[in-house]
């Protein structure tokens, strides 16, 4: 499988210092599935292409007793399935991987000789001859044009000779732009197999880290970002309701902190550094509520990857922390957020990761200072909101509850989220600053809690804070 780069930048032969392969060679990589090469076929002042020729072969792709590399199943269910496939002859999650290899500086915009031009976007081409695309040359336009790239995708017909067998499930994409040449890698390295729509490795959890970091930038504002992420993801549903909530979190964290920035006043000669984002103001929020309450023993209920988790370790006040999560694939990757493996053991024995439903009875959650509900309750369907409040409030009976819910009154601050839409997809409300003073009102008045409400973020005068925080304390009478 073959995909090539090309540029017209002057002098174009510069393209060799961004890739770190020199033009006048051939490069050759070792690579799990063969053998990756890197050659030039043209390389002068006015045009550079470098060319990325993947050969992979069919028995190491097969790997042993009938099953793909890594227990991945094979791409065709026949006997000879695993042997006779398009697996060395279109892009695919093959080619995104020896791509993650050979150009692995590149990707990470790092160039020793040309650090200036590897910042700086210039004229490109990308041409892969052939590339299986699920959904045809419509969906390579959707995924690709966002970004800034013209697409040219040519489906290729199943037999030249034969044109009313129609087209068959391969294109010949050829994109073009100016972009940095570390955007349109990271750009081929996630959307090569979201086109192909399936891997050749089994899917782990840490594939969400993966693709969190190379679409940096760009994924959390695409329009297909829904699909991307399934499909890198291999349709696996936890990791990519993990990977959506991530990025809507930076999404409209960075929002509001673009708002909020202070500006360079060059008249005066002085500059003030931004304000931090909006995530990072509401975590610091939480802190300082516990802190408020005195709080050392601490349950963070519903901690996803762990952002909060990683803040309560860093304040030695806290000296018990615990996260639960329903989803065990959250659960571990907050494990690596934190490096539980490399802590001291005097570190790690403060943190504890327990799978829990925030809607059933667990006994393990009682007899702790404060609990923690970080943006959670809008995930819940609001049927079950009875039940957590039974399970928090009334069963486990922390002293201090720290909630935070988005401000949906403030969503008409956010030009790029449509009117009547929900911050995230995996929302089931967001509520009104009064319908949230009247939802902890009543928990309080049940449960024998006090409510204080606080705004995190900047008050807008007209649609309020951006996210709602209330502390909920235990009364005297009930302790």
């Amino acid at each position: 499988m073959l995909l090539t780069l090309s540029t017209t930048h002057r002098p174009a032969t510069d393209l060799g210092h961004l890739l770190v392969k020199h033009p006048d060679r051939a490069h050759s990589f070792d690579v799990p599935v063969g053998t990756a090469h890197v050659f030039y076929p043209e390389a002068g002042e006015d045009r550079c292409t470098a060319a990325l020729l993947l050969d992979v072969d069919p028995l190491r792709l097969a790997g042993p007793r009938g099953k793909g590399r890594q227990g991945a199943p094979t791409p065709d269910s026949f006997t000879l399935g695993r042997y006779v496939n398009d697996r060395p002859y279109a892009a695919s999650s093959l080619l995104s991987s020896a791509l993650s290899r050979v150009y692995r500086s590149a990707l990470r915009g790092e160039s020793r000789d040309r650090p200036e031009l590897a910042r700086t976007p210039i004229p490109l081409e990308v041409r892969v001859p052939v590339l299986r695309c699920r959904g045809g040359a419509d969906v390579a336009a959707r995924m690709f044009g966002p970004l800034g790239w013209a697409v040219t995708a040519t489906p290729i017909p199943l037999d030249e000779t034969h044109p009313e067998w129609g087209d068959s499930r391969y294109v010949d994409l050829t994109l073009t732009g100016t972009l940095r040449v570390a955007d349109a890698l990271n750009h081929l390295y996630v959307l090569l197999p979201v086109l192909d729509d399936a891997k050749h490795y089994w899917v782990a959890p840490d594939e969400v880290d993966k693709l969190l970091r190379a679409g940096a930038g760009w994924l959390a504002d695409h329009p297909e970002r829904d699909m991307i992420t399934r499909r890198y993801l291999a349709h696996r549903r936890a990791l990519a309701g993990l990977a959506l909530a991530r990025l809507a979190e930076e999404r409209l964290a960075d929002e509001p902190a673009a708002a909020d920035s202070d500006t360079v006043d060059e008249a005066a000669g002085e500059v003030t550094s931004a304000r931090p984002s909006l995530a990072v103001r509401r975590r610091e929020a939480v802190l300082a509520a516990l802190a408020e309450a005195g709080a050392s023993r601490v349950l963070d209920l519903g901690c996803g990857g762990g952002t909060l988790l990683a803040a309560l370790v860093g304040d030695r006040r806290f000296t018990e922390i615990v996260g639960t999560d329903v989803s065990t694939q959250a659960l571990a990757l907050a494990a690596r957020r934190l490096r539980l493996e490399r802590l001291p053991e005097r570190q790690r024995d403060r943190i504890r990761l327990w799978q829990s439903a925030l809607t059933y009875r667990d006994d393990r959650l009682r007899g702790y200072d404060a609990a923690v509900l970080m943006e959670v309750i809008e995930h819940v369907d609001p049927p079950r909101l009875p039940a957590l409040e039974d399970t928090v409030f009334g069963h486990a009976r922390p002293h201090t509850v720290v909630v935070t819910t988005p401000n949906v009154e403030h969503n008409v601050r956010y030009e790029g989220l449509p009117a009547g839409r929900f911050r995230h997809a995996d929302h089931r409300f967001e509520w009104t600053r009064a319908e949230f003073a009247d939802w902890a009102a009543r928990v309080g008045s049940t449960y024998g809690y006090t409510v204080v409400l606080r705004g995190v973020g900047d008050d807008d005068p007209e649609v309020g804070a951006p996210t709602q925080l209330a502390v909920f304390t235990r009364t005297e009478a009930d302790r």
